[in-house]
């Protein structure tokens, strides 16, 4: 796993459910088929409540058209993120639209254990309110190693909680990929 990402942020607020991240009625794609596990990448995020001018709380949209990546690549959102159902799918859609990284105030559990055992995205904390200090589009820099988050727009660093044992099982694919490297099973 790289030691620093650099991509474009997008931003969301408080208690996204996994049904905002993936709505049940995308749940119909196989998980296992290439090309057809596509989709969750293209319908993530497609449940956050959209405004009047049909953006997600006012921003710019996460999928632009009928892409199944999106152009960001971390999330920065407010506290309570992933709650909701025990939707496995959530963490794997958001890893299929090209999300490397999530930083929220905090998570449901559910979410943050299936985003780590799956190995799709690595869930950090931040040590402060981001969410009102960083803008979607904005460029950022994530230091794993120094549990740093960098707005490139204004120079401002902010502290992370450190990833702790998590970015290991991560790199490995997941959980079980995890467990037969060490030689666990």
């Amino acid at each position: 796993m790289e030691k620093h990402i650099t991509g474009v942020a997008y931003v969301l607020g408080a208690n996204i459910d996994t049904d905002q991240i993936i709505p049940a009625e995308n749940l119909v794609y196989s998980l296992s088929d290439a090309e057809e596990s596509k989709k969750y990448g293209h319908f993530a995020l497609s449940g956050v409540p959209f405004d009047k001018a049909g953006l997600p709380d006012g921003q710019i949209p996460f999928i632009d058209g009928e892409n199944t990546e999106s152009e960001f690549t971390i999330i920065i959102a407010g506290s309570n993120f992933g709650c909701g159902s025990s939707r496995e799918h959530a963490p794997f859609a958001l890893e299929k639209a090209g999300i490397k990284a999530i930083i929220a105030e905090s998570y449901a559990r559910i979410f943050y254990r299936n985003a780590v055992d799956g190995g799709f995205v690595v869930p950090l904390e931040s040590e402060s309110r981001l969410v009102s200090e960083i803008r979607t589009g904005d460029q950022v820099e994530l230091n794993f190693e120094a549990s740093t988050l960098e707005n490139k727009r204004t120079g401002k660093t902010y502290s992370l909680n450190s990833p702790g044992t998590v970015l290991p099982i991560i790199e490995a694919g997941g959980l079980f990929n995890y467990a037969r490297n060490e030689g666990m099973i």
